[in-house]
């Protein structure tokens, strides 16, 4: 796993993305990383700063532009989900 930062260049910190209203909805990068050749971002909407954050599958269109995409498998939602967890709250290895 390493660290990228593809969308934080083409977007900044602030992602808008639209909901099932098609509402637009400001969400915090907070991290981005990629697993073998696969590409994940984590957001979190700003206005919900206590809520959970949101892991999403990073694709790219034709022309480049970075895309999201919802993780519908859940066997890779949950491996990915398990790396950021550990990547953000790191056991303490206290002897």
């Amino acid at each position: 796993m390493k660290r990228t930062d593809r969308l934080q260049s083409a977007y900044g910190d602030d992602i808008i993305l639209y909901d099932d209203r098609d509402q637009s909805v400001v969400y915090k990068l907070l991290s981005e990383f990629q697993l073998g050749d696969q590409m994940y971002a984590v957001l979190r909407q700003e206005r919900a700063k206590e809520a959970e954050p949101e892991i999403y599958r990073v694709t790219f269109a034709a022309d480049g532009e970075p895309e999201l995409e919802t993780i519908e498998d859940d066997d890779e939602w949950e491996n990915v989900s398990e790396l950021y967890d550990e990547m953000t709250f790191p056991e303490n290895d206290v002897k």
